[in-house]
């Protein structure tokens, strides 16, 4: 039986699962699957962690499903997506944390991205940058509901999916203070097109999945607003939670 390289991972281990969560933070995925477990009253295990790769195994309704962390950016998160397909998984949701840039988006709500600013290069490994990167509409639909049923402020559009969280992002707090001519102003064309929030992996999410023939989504909890790289605790713990029970709700109305 194979063992796909970095997961570590093999259709043994993952037993018939077809649905998988995907934080970027290897240690959200504990949280995530103590989440399901308390919520259901089932159990969950550690499959396995290997580099930023952290996978978990639980259950809903005696249906099982991952949780594989893919950690920061769009390369990571293609491998991720790739051997999580070569082991049969055929959904997946993006469950992360994002900055928004729209002033009537909150602290605590959740984005759910309908399409992706394909800001990255990993995605265009896979399909031309002339391919959207769009969200399957039954994973789009539920998590509208995962929303509704949780009763967590949401709003459904565009993300901006960026290679870099400093100059892609237009942060001017980074080590050099500077961002590239192409990068300025960058925010404000985003804002007056309707693009909701900075992240960096929903294009890549969205494109392979969609190019595969496979389903994804993505839901982000927001963290912080207007490009500054300053994070509060309790924004972060916000953001995070909210993301993870609207993530586990739709979960709920696909298996």
């Amino acid at each position: 039986m194979d063992t796909v390289y970095h997961l570590d991972l093999n259709s043994e281990k993952i037993q018939g699962a077809k649905i998988a969560l995907l934080p970027g933070d290897p240690f959200r995925s504990q949280i995530i699957a103590e989440t399901i477990s308390g919520i259901y009253g089932t159990g969950n295990k550690k499959l396995a962690w290997k580099r930023e790769f952290c996978t978990y195994l639980a259950e809903i309704g005696g249906i099982p499903l991952l949780v594989t962390s893919t950690g920061i950016g769009g390369p990571s998160a293609s491998i991720a997506i790739d051997e999580l397909a070569q082991l049969g998984i055929g959904t997946f949701i993006r469950v992360g944390t994002t900055g928004a840039i729209q002033e009537r988006v909150d602290i605590g709500d959740v984005i759910i991205t309908s399409g992706s600013v394909r800001l990255d290069g990993a995605s265009t490994h896979y399909a031309p940058i002339e391919y959207p990167a769009v969200a399957h509409h039954e994973v789009l639909n539920a998590l509208v509901e995962g929303a509704k049923k949780t009763k967590t402020r949401y709003h459904v559009g565009i993300t901006a999916s960026s290679d870099t969280f400093y100059p892609g992002e237009e942060r001017y707090d980074s080590f050099t203070k500077y961002v590239l001519r192409k990068f300025q102003g960058a925010t404000k064309e985003w804002q007056k097109l309707h693009v909701l929030n900075y992240e960096m992996e929903s294009s890549t999410v969205l494109t392979l999945t969609a190019s595969m023939g496979l389903r994804g989504g993505c839901i982000t909890g927001v963290v912080n607003r207007g490009g500054t790289g300053k994070i509060a605790k309790d924004s972060l713990k916000a953001g995070e939670e909210n993301a993870i029970r609207v993530a586990i709700a739709a979960t709920e109305c696909m298996v």
